[in-house]
């Protein structure tokens, strides 16, 4: 699974990337596709608000502060990011609005209107496995308790909620679910990040991990697919040896010459996703009339960091917005010792998270190269992507 710049396949397709990456605006056109709505869980990745609440807390999140969201929101929208991440991309390329947050919307009562439109349950921190499972394994510095079963259960009172109250209601959420898109992930990543950073366990430990944590994310498919959900989109594991936080706890002295990423910590990247793959293998033979695509987030990332000049990126491992200690400037505002000039520049933004300029790399990946399995370029999600985008800059 890893990557190589001597492959020439490879070569093929981060050339296709790279003509194709400038032409791409991600304006929703008026129609596209077959998707109608899109339901989402997972961690902050892909968590489009669901923690903006705690603004007002005495400890409110750094995506509550600018510059977070400056380049493309111009305000700060709880994204951990400067601006859109990838479930932003692919919503734009379906043509429908950007994905709004469940702890937002359900503020008041969810109605089958707010259902059609599309909910996201990903929540910054949370992790595949729930808070008591971890604590048995020695992790027990977790910042949130939202983990992959409990956005389930969010999922699962919402549609008992507004499907339920009739036949007719019920029909009709059935039919919203058959036209869905369900992205269940990326998750998992913090269960390792806990392990790996605050607990420092040892990697026989950590790799005990992964297991259970495939068996979550399975279970989580299972059940929506039992709910109705008929094409679901399962997100692998990032290359953490290419993480700047990671780099700076385990060191650079084994960084690789080619990329200056850590080979073993990218290794233990590769063994979840073989054993993601694995499990979705076993849930398609239980349910072969249902549609698992796997996005490979490993792959199309070690794109840019095997060659990010070719996607106008000039920086892999250094952090573009350095923030200080947890600690409020009279202002309100999240101190941070340095902000890079060019943004666009970079992959990481903040440590832990990626810049707008490489989620829209792995987005175009996964929406017109060859970085899901089985291909969404031969599925309703892409048609006519790149004739509706491709425009002159």
């Amino acid at each position: 699974m890893g990557s190589s710049n001597s492959s020439p396949v490879l070569s093929l397709n981060r050339l296709f990337i790279i003509l194709v990456l400038p032409l791409l605006t991600f304006a929703p056109p008026p129609v596209l596709g077959c998707f109608t709505s899109i339901f989402n869980f997972g961690d902050s990745l892909s968590d489009t608000g669901n923690l903006f609440g705690k603004c007002v807390s005495e400890e409110p999140p750094h995506s509550c502060f600018p510059p977070y969201g400056d380049a493309f929101f111009h305000h700060p929208t709880g994204r951990f990011s400067n601006g859109r991440l990838i479930i932003d991309f692919i919503a734009q390329s379906l043509g429908l609005p950007l994905l709004p947050p469940y702890l937002s919307v359900g503020r008041r009562r969810i109605n089958i209107e707010d259902f059609e439109k599309g909910l996201n349950f990903a929540v910054a921190g949370a992790t595949a496995l729930d808070e008591a499972v971890l604590r048995e394994k020695g992790i027990t510095n977790l910042s949130t308790n939202y983990s992959l079963g409990v956005q389930l259960e969010w999922f699962k009172n919402t549609y008992s909620s507004v499907c339920k109250s009739s036949s007719t209601a019920t029909a009709k959420c059935r039919a919203i679910l058959k036209s869905s898109l369900i992205v269940v992930g990326e998750i998992g990543g913090n269960d390792y990040n806990y392990a790996f950073i605050d607990e420092r366990q040892n990697i026989e430990e950590i790799k005990s991990l992964v297991p259970p944590v495939v068996k979550a994310i399975g279970s989580a498919i299972t059940e929506l697919i039992k709910l109705g959900a008929q094409t679901l989109m399962v997100p692998g594991n990032l290359p953490i040896g290419c993480n700047p936080t990671y780099l700076k706890v385990y060191g650079t002295s084994v960084q690789n010459p080619e990329n200056g990423c850590v080979n073993w910590l990218n290794e233990f990247s590769q063994y979840h996703n073989e054993q993601l793959l694995e499990e979705l293998k076993q849930i398609r033979a239980l349910y072969p009339h249902i549609r698992i695509i796997y996005a490979d987030y490993y792959n199309s990332a070690m794109l840019f960091y095997d060659a990010p000049r070719d996607f106008g990126l000039t920086n892999t491992l250094q952090i573009c917005l350095v923030n200080e200690e947890e600690t409020l400037n009279t202002d309100r505002k999240y101190g941070y010792s340095s902000l890079c000039d060019n943004p666009s520049e970079y992959v990481s933004w903040d440590g832990m998270h990626l810049t707008e300029a490489a989620y829209k790399v792995i987005a175009i990946a996964w929406l017109e190269g060859p970085y899901t399995t089985p291909r969404i370029k031969t599925s309703c999600i892409s048609q006519n992507v790149t004739t509706t985008f491709i425009q002159s800059q």
